[in-house]
């Protein structure tokens, strides 16, 4: 099958890398030409994948015409504050209308809320992109390991089974498992909800606190990213799953985790627009957490985390105050409604 990938990030790259390794025909799509002539002279991502070869049967370009003529999957790869903008571009292509046709699928694998809008990825995609065969894919993994074979398991969630079973099949390897949902909502407000805890997970350990907390930050933040998708509509037992816990444990932990390490800088002193500015990729956290505390209040939802991480990258607030204030709460059951 001939796949075109939108998005020459880690994420993007190392997607393009598997599904070549495949044995599909694959082309990576970067929106910068001095970039696509950097990879196709070195075969290397040098900015995002460094010394991982990107082999030489994937195609490199800047046009997205090359991308969408014959493709028979596309996958977005674009970061969520870029990713409308990035649509318009693939909207102006002539070759744009095949991705309305039946044969056609669109696989999103970008996490993250937009802000202002507040919607999730799918519905942009949607509103930009109009009646199309879509599916989501998310799970715990790391860019820069899945491009080295380490063995990965993640979700695709789709509104139609055909679709998910189809994607699974495309994406499965030996080392890249796939599971299907159909809660594509739930798996969606995991992978965007995750990178805010992510974010406090990091001052957690800029502050130099220790496993405890890790653990506690883990474990209430997942219940506070299923208290907000089950009142959207999600289902609970998503949050559990490979896009809810399995994804959030692996960004709070991993040292590859750019929203971990956002999190870590700023604890440790560094002011937030001069920590954003020293992380490589972006951290979707600090443009997802607006978007969280706005859904949260619209919904009627209690996120506390998310709220004191809001107030450190948007109000000043000391990380070390925020840790106090949430430790100070008022007492509650663990359980809801006990």
């Amino acid at each position: 099958m001939k796949i075109g990938v939108i998005g020459d990030g880690g994420w993007g790259t190392a997607l393009a890398i598997l599904l070549s390794g495949n044995g599909h025909d694959v082309t990576l799509w970067s929106a910068f030409p001095d970039y696509v002539k950097l990879l196709r002279e070195k075969r290397e991502n040098v900015k995002f994948l460094p010394g991982v070869p990107i082999p030489d049967a994937i195609e490199i370009v800047s046009k997205l015409d090359v991308v969408l003529g014959g493709a028979g999957l596309v996958v977005t790869a674009v970061p969520s504050p870029y990713m409308r903008e990035a649509l318009r571009a693939v909207r102006k292509s002539p070759f744009s209308a095949r991705l309305n046709e039946r044969d056609v699928m669109v696989v999103n694998v970008s996490k993250g809320l937009e802000a202002g809008s507040l919607k999730r990825l799918s519905e942009v995609l949607v509103e930009e992109l109009g009646d199309i065969r879509l599916a989501v894919l998310s799970g715990p993994s790391h860019a820069e390991e899945v491009a080295r074979r380490i063995p990965t398991t993640v979700v695709v969630a789709s509104g139609d089974d055909e679709t998910a079973r189809k994607v699974q099949e495309i994406f499965m390897t030996d080392r890249f498992r796939v599971y299907t949902n159909t809660d594509v909502l739930g798996v969606e407000l995991a992978g965007a909800l995750k990178n805010v805890i992510a974010v406090a997970a990091g001052m957690s350990d800029g502050l130099g606190f220790g496993d405890n907390t890790k653990a506690a930050l883990v474990t209430r933040g997942i219940a506070e990213i299923e208290r907000l998708g089950v009142a959207m509509g999600a289902r609970p037992t998503t949050f559990s799953g490979l896009a809810g816990l399995g994804d959030l444990v692996t960004t709070c932990i991993s040292g590859y985790g750019r929203n971990r390490r956002l999190g870590m800088t700023i604890a440790r002193g560094v002011p937030v627009e001069e920590a954003l500015a020293e992380t490589p990729m972006v951290a979707e956290g600090y443009y997802t957490v607006g978007a969280a505390r706005a859904l949260a209040e619209k919904h009627g939802i209690e996120m506390p985390i998310t709220e004191k991480v809001h107030a450190v990258l948007y109000e000043g607030k000391d990380p070390a105050a925020a840790v106090k204030e949430l430790m100070e709460r008022t007492p509650r059951s663990e359980v809801e409604h006990e």
